[in-house]
């Protein structure tokens, strides 16, 4: 009798050992979505993604913001660039371009401001965001030089 108490507590160990893999294989497919609390309330974070306070900083005075942040979280490269595409038009962000080339980097710009999304795969899994914030470089506008100038 003692032998199939071990044989049935072996198989609810390797069930629970089973369930708990399972849960912690990402799934692909899987939609991310954005997280509560927000350093800054009109950029998004992937629910999940925790904030690497050491590799980021943030700046802000009289409507100006500067700000790198970074943040490590599980999602594929493919999840976090979809989570970017769908949810920065709904704070007003356009996309200006997106650059695939192994790392992921997104460019949006709304009125004053710009954003660059990085995303890289990390080692052993996740990913990791960074997350650039700062001002419209000025566009100075080439005067006509009169024609005596130019001679």
């Amino acid at each position: 009798m003692s032998g199939s108490r071990y044989v049935i507590a072996f198989v609810i160990f390797m069930s629970t050992i089973t369930g708990c893999a399972s849960m912690m294989q990402s799934n692909p497919d899987k939609i991310l979505q954005p997280a509560g609390t927000l350093r800054f309330s009109d950029i998004p974070v992937p629910v999940g993604f925790k904030l690497v306070p050491q590799q980021s900083y943030s700046f802000e005075n009289s409507g100006v913001r500067v700000a790198l942040l970074k943040y490590k979280g599980r999602g594929t490269l493919d999840q976090v660039l979809n989570f970017y595409k769908e949810q920065m038009p709904l704070s007003k962000w356009n996309l200006l371009n997106i650059s695939e080339s192994g790392s992921r980097m997104l460019n949006f710009e709304r009125d004053t401001e710009t954003c660059i999304v990085t995303m890289q795969s990390q080692f052993g899994g996740g990913t990791l965001i960074s997350l650039s914030v700062g001002p419209k470089s000025q566009v100075i506008k080439n005067k006509r030089l009169p024609d005596e100038a130019m001679k």
